[in-house]
């Protein structure tokens, strides 16, 4: 398939995704209904709810991934060998793409729109919460392309929702390629523990925030509200906060202050209690939590050292974020803390494909091989070698 095919595919799918916006928003909402009758959390209801502007959202990544440089093809590193032979790398698809995810239906559209730039052909198993809003997302998907006389084929959606389909999936070597997991530390554990097919593992997130000695106050408020309460069913939300002692006096009180805004609960070690008696006091536990809920741990800490210590032991390799105007410890923050994506005076609300200028994403890795971070277009390719001779044997 051709650049200019994937990209009328694309727009077409685009098109298609905003045309039967009412019925998807029609089929959402008995999921919706069905997931809160069950007393599924708000975080997660967030997480699977659609509106107008969210599937505008949806299409208007399909339409940014369309317009973006295609991959396929790429050549790479082209060397000429003492005896002649040239040596490339060209970039090709992983092939068949599985993704396994949860109450997410933004997801569908999301990567179907890279899979099929990058000529990879995917399988969805959406969570069975979301099974209605993610049929009527593809059937949407499916009409784009038989308008531009493309196979529909390159994006199917397994409707059965009996776990043992999923186990079938991840045995499937002779068929699929690559498997990657979208959801909770749970569906994230079994996939990579289970599968037989090879995992791309995208990451719970458990981000944090540390405010330095020297931050300002108003913009780590901001941050921190923006961080932890524009979503809370999202995993680049923040989840736990670190404070540097010598401002917690002052600090904490217009923290609380702030928070109560959303009405976030706050998790507090002894330290933090002494100055705000109305904290809850926080378990071991709660240093590792993703909440996904109105809820954020707090720990003071006495340099930035701590604080990276910290960070370290429980963070789980997502997004992390230090508030300050210290030069160094921004940089030494930057350049000691393990995670995916990591901030210096920003939320971490941004480790996102859109934001980062991708179109969209497959997901957020939180691995070391292959890919880090939110995965692109280049993320689902691989690479061949390829080589030129001219009658060369070795000897």
């Amino acid at each position: 398939m051709g650049q200019n095919e994937k990209k009328q595919g694309l727009r077409a799918a685009a098109e298609c995704l905003l045309a039967n916006q009412q019925k998807i928003l029609s089929a959402n909402e008995k999921d919706v209904l069905k997931a809160e009758k069950g007393g599924m959390s708000p975080g997660m209801v967030d997480r699977l709810r659609l509106t107008v502007e969210r599937i505008e959202a949806m299409a208007e990544g399909m339409l940014q991934v369309a317009e973006l440089e295609d991959p396929i093809g790429e050549v790479e590193e082209m060397k000429k060998r003492p005896n002649g032979l040239l040596i490339g790398k060209k970039r090709v698809p992983l092939g068949v793409v599985g993704i396994i995810y949860e109450a997410r239906p933004n997801v569908t559209a999301d990567a179907f729109a890279l899979c099929f730039k990058t000529g990879n052909a995917v399988i969805l198993r959406g969570g069975s919460d979301a099974l209605h809003s993610n049929i009527a997302v593809v059937e949407a998907l499916k009409e784009g392309l038989h308008q531009q006389g493309l196979t529909e084929d390159s994006v199917q959606l397994i409707t059965d929702t009996d776990r043992e389909t999923v186990k079938k999936l991840m045995k499937m070597n002779e068929y699929v390629d690559v498997l990657i997991p979208r959801g909770g530390a749970g569906l994230i554990r079994t996939v990579v523990e289970n599968s037989t097919v090879p995992v791309i593992e995208t990451g719970t997130g458990n981000c944090h925030i540390y405010v330095d000695e020297s931050a300002d106050f108003q913009m780590a408020l901001d941050i921190i509200f923006n961080a932890k309460t524009q979503r809370i069913g999202v995993c680049n939300a923040c989840e736990s906060l670190l404070v540097h002692r010598k401002i917690a006096e002052e600090f904490l009180p217009l923290l609380k202050n702030r928070l109560d805004e959303k009405h976030v609960e706050i998790r507090a070690d002894q330290d933090a209690m002494g100055i705000v008696p109305s904290f809850i006091p926080a378990t071991e536990q709660d240093w590792g939590t993703e909440y996904l809920d109105y809820i954020v741990s707090l720990k003071l800490v006495d340099s930035v050292e701590e604080a990276i210590t910290h960070i370290n032991r429980y963070n789980t390799g997502h997004s992390e974020a230090i508030i300050t105007k210290d030069y160094g410890n921004a940089q030494k923050f930057l350049d000691e803390v393990d995670a995916a994506a990591v901030y210096v005076n920003a939320s971490t609300r941004f480790t996102d494909g859109f934001e980062f200028g991708f179109g969209a994403e497959i997901g957020i890795s939180t691995q070391k091989l292959h890919a880090r971070g939110p995965m692109g277009l280049k993320e689902l390719t691989t690479t061949k070698y390829i080589i030129y001779g001219n009658g060369q044997v070795r000897k």
